[in-house]
């Protein structure tokens, strides 16, 4: 492998981490700050996808943007509708709606599971010829996603600092107290999750307006590889201040494309890549609880090495 493979390799692990890390970056809101469990990611990042694609198709890529993160809104919504109003569990909300919007996606598609984007203006191709003939002019999808991050990144590092975010983080820390508060945590959820599928829903359209095409199946597994993003994010910047927390979700998302461009170049199978991220987020999770178990374990072996030697 030369170094312009190992440069483009890297490159374009940056451009799909920055774009995925808007998932990474609502499931930080939806999990860590409001602890709730959102398994709808799959069916509203889709859905940011077609619904993107749709606009831009029809001529309005600007609008496709705020249109992917309307709908998003609309997927959360639902989510803390049912979880809040009905009383769904809040996991099996988030399956409930992530079913129910593979035949949206389908319908939003015109009852076909690909869109072709290639003739279609979207706001890549419009910075694309806005930066034709300067020292950027290669470095749009970069650019694009990188201000789309740093915006996510200050609108949280803001909100969650005012009366409101203060509410929601309240919320998912210990709903009893809110409520002895006076405040409704059923507010606090449905804002909060509503924010959280717009930032998914932007990261579909953007991935979608990137590939110039979209499918059904675009954003099957984005809940796993976005907790894994978080938890590998936790690793590094999982303390501290909430500007510094979302840094380290962004660049845990980063290094997790990094991991799979890396196995995709050793000739890996497409189809294990899910297993891998499987395989990251169950060390994640547990590596925490065998570092506590380690020094157990290791009294156990001396103990038992001290009763042989007896």
């Amino acid at each position: 492998m030369d170094l312009n493979s190992i440069l483009s390799l890297g490159e374009n692990a940056i451009q799909l981490g920055l774009i995925s890390s808007l998932t990474v970056l609502a499931l930080f809101l939806s999990y860590s700050m409001l602890n709730v469990c959102d398994l709808s990611t799959d069916g509203c990042f889709t859905l940011g996808a077609t619904v993107g694609a749709v606009v831009a198709i029809a001529g309005h890529p600007g609008l496709s943007i705020l249109a992917a993160m309307a709908a998003g809104v609309i997927s959360g919504f639902v989510v803390a509708f049912l979880q809040t109003k009905m009383g769904i569990n809040s996991l099996l909300a988030g399956i409930i709606v992530n079913t129910g919007l593979y035949s949206v996606n389908i319908a939003v598609m015109g009852n076909s599971s690909i869109l072709n984007m290639n003739r279609t203006t979207t706001v890549f191709t419009l910075l694309k010829d806005r930066l034709n003939g300067t020292a950027f002019e290669k470095e749009y999808t970069l650019i694009i996603a990188f201000t789309a991050v740093a915006l996510v990144v200050i609108f949280l590092s803001v909100f969650l600092k005012t009366k409101l975010g203060l509410a929601i983080r309240a919320t998912g820390n210990n709903p009893d107290m809110v409520r002895s508060s006076s405040i409704n945590p059923v507010f606090t959820t449905i804002v909060g999750l509503c924010i959280a599928n717009s930032f998914t829903a932007l990261s579909g359209c953007l991935l979608a307006q990137s590939q110039k095409s979209v499918n059904i199946d675009i954003g099957t597994g984005m809940v796993t590889v976005a907790l894994a993003s978080l938890l590998i994010g936790g690793v590094f910047l999982g303390k501290g201040k909430i500007p510094l927390r979302a840094i380290g979700v962004v660049l845990g998302s980063i290094i997790f494309r990094v991991i799979y461009a890396v196995a995709l170049r050793f000739d890996m199978p497409a189809y294990m890549l899910k297993l891998i991220s499987s395989v990251i987020v169950i060390i994640a999770i547990s590596a925490p609880y065998l570092k506590s178990q380690f020094p157990v374990i290791k009294r156990r072996i001396f103990l038992s090495r001290r009763k042989e030697a007896k």
